[in-house]
């Protein structure tokens, strides 16, 4: 997050609402097509049978024009031999041969582009929007029903409910021996400008809030040495889109071979778009931090980040971002801008030293988990899975979580846990509130188990880190701040990063910030101090001299030292 407060931005106009409804049909593929493997999966759990995996009863279109079922046909079947009825008769399908996911649709052509697999044509029964229940028979058996009430304009029925057809389903994306650069800010801010200036086709940033004029820039360049950039960000961040913002959008969007598109609008499949990432041609650059001089320009935050050089993975996270920049609430910057306010700017220009420099290694296993899609199960079992250690770095962690209960658990069954949080003034009293519970808890239940809050120390300005290391070999690198909003609902990117090397940096790195860091002095100030404690070196060594007495105060056995010219008493 920004900041502490909360504005609401102006969404759209009327004029971009009645747009948007034109474009629905054209954007619900990702939603159908993106459930693919949770309704095969459900097709095995039925023994084989043909089973209704989605409905599309209610499309916003005059007279429902483009309503589909899908069914999966787990084997070959003779659809000739099924039917589709409702309460009002049924209707015969049409005699063809099909396997695996297969769309009806009364329009074929329309529905073509919108879902994943084979469509056939077909009549269907009416699809009432005020509810209905579909029963699909083979071979004069009844195989599978399903019905639904109250059908929204526009969404798509499947087994876990109504959903907006825009949100997909991501599976965790892992590859293996991936050349790999990690990174602190504000430490190796040239890291995410080195890696965008090197650009030679094509730059995909998403992004929350997007103010740095630097980056700005090299996009700029890179657009005009003809490389592709499209930029996706937040349309209603907390605190407002800033001025400062408007005006590096401005600058972008009138640049050739620049695309800014803003997440907003009345079909917002998402509370935010809080992701931070970039596909720079064949890799995947994911950090904590927004596109701002404070985060990813090295003038406030902590943070974390990860280069990956892997075109599996960058293609991965380029299907996100075409998935996200390609529905109806992605709206073109000179449309947003024409409808919105901008708040006052607030420039971040502290500078911090670089004691942390980038690390970089072949990680062993690097996955990619896309919030709300596979976050939560992923980053449970991230914390489930640790068996001797568990550091965690957040700005901040909801008790309304279920990373909260596995944190505890983990405690629980022996695991070494610290729990840092940012001491920001905007989070520092709840932080310090969650930080008490936890210890309270480890007290009362003996756990090695400890909580305290960042203290910066002069390295960085505040922490803003979404980060944790299970064992001091696994890492979480990426935006998910551990709250339930975050994890399910946000648009969020992280990556997994399974390597030793990796782990020893991160775990460096969190010590540091959990011990407050080491003070150090300029090299020009430890120079003079060290000429002073030399000078009075040499004057102590005239002033003081050796003194042999004996136990009756004559010249003896006994060393004593005393000023000169004085005697020792």
């Amino acid at each position: 997050m920004a900041g502490a407060l909360e504005s609401v931005t102006p969404r759209t106009c009327l004029a971009v609402r009645f747009a948007c409804a034109l474009l629905l049909v054209a954007s619900i593929s990702g939603a159908v097509a993106g459930a693919n493997a949770t309704d095969e999966r459900e097709s095995a759990a039925v023994g084989g049978t043909p089973h209704v995996v989605a409905l599309y009863p209610n499309p916003v279109l005059p007279d429902d024009v483009g309503e589909f079922v899908t069914i999966a046909f787990p084997e070959e079947t003779r659809l000739g031999r099924c039917t589709l009825g409702d309460d009002e008769g049924n209707v015969r399908l049409p005699n063809v041969t099909v396997r695996g996911r297969v769309t009806l649709s009364t329009a074929p052509n329309r529905t073509r582009a919108l879902v994943a697999g084979r469509v056939i044509e077909s009549a269907l029964p009416s699809l009432a929007n005020a509810g209905e229940r579909l029963v699909l028979v083979c071979g004069g058996e009844v195989v599978d029903a399903a019905s639904y009430t109250n059908a929204p304009s526009g969404e798509v029925y499947t087994r876990d409910g109504w959903r907006s057809p825009g949100r997909t389903t991501f599976a965790v994306r892992s590859v293996t021996d991936a050349p790999t650069t990690v990174f602190a800010l504000p430490d190796a801010p040239d890291v995410v400008t080195d890696t965008l200036e090197g650009a030679k086709n094509r730059v995909l940033l998403g992004g929350y809030t997007f103010t740095s004029a630097r980056i700005g820039a090299a996009l700029r360049d890179a657009a005009a040495r003809g490389v592709r950039v499209q930029i996706l960000v937040e349309g209603g961040p907390v605190g407002g889109v800033s001025a400062r913002e408007a005006t590096v959008l401005d600058r972008l969007a009138a640049t050739p071979n620049v695309t800014v598109m803003v997440l907003d609008g009345p079909h917002a499949r998402y509370p935010f778009h809080h992701a931070k990432y970039a596909v720079v041609d064949e890799t995947a650059l994911v950090t904590s931090e927004n596109w701002d001089p404070s985060g990813v320009g090295g003038h406030a935050t902590r943070g974390w980040g990860a280069v990956v050089h892997d075109a599996a993975l960058a293609d991965a996270l380029a299907a996100v971002h075409r998935a996200d920049s390609g529905w109806l609430d992605g709206i073109a910057w000179p449309q947003y801008r024409a409808n919105a306010t901008f708040q006052p700017p607030h420039p971040a220009n502290a500078t911090y030293p670089s004691t942390f420099a980038p690390l970089t290694t072949t990680a062993d296993r690097v996955s990619l988990v896309v919030s709300p899609d596979t976050s939560k199960r992923a980053l449970v079992g991230f914390v489930r899975n640790a068996t001797e250690t568990l550091a965690v770095e957040q700005m901040e962690f909801s008790p309304d979580t279920a990373l909260w209960n596995e944190t505890l658990a983990a405690a629980g069954r022996g695991v070494r846990v610290r729990v840092l949080l940012s001491g920001a003034w905007y989070a520092r009293e709840e932080n310090a509130a969650l930080a008490a519970r936890l210890n309270d808890r480890a007290r009362r239940d003996g756990l090695d188990l400890r909580a305290t809050l960042a203290d910066p120390r002069g390295r960085y300005g505040h922490l803003h880190v979404k980060g944790a290391i299970a064992d001091g070999e696994r890492v979480l690198v990426g935006s998910v701040n551990w709250n339930a909003n975050a994890v399910t609902a946000n648009r969020e990117t992280e990556l997994v990063v399974d390597d030793p090397a990796v782990g020893r940096y991160y775990a460096q790195l969190f010590r540091a910030d959990w011990r407050g860091g080491v003070w150090t002095l300029p090299v020009a100030l430890v120079i003079a101090v060290c000429c002073g404690i030399g000078g009075a070196c040499v004057y102590l060594r005239r002033e003081i001299a050796f003194v042999h007495t004996d136990t009756h105060g004559t010249a003896g056995d006994t060393d004593v030292v005393g000023w000169r010219g004085e005697e020792w008493k």
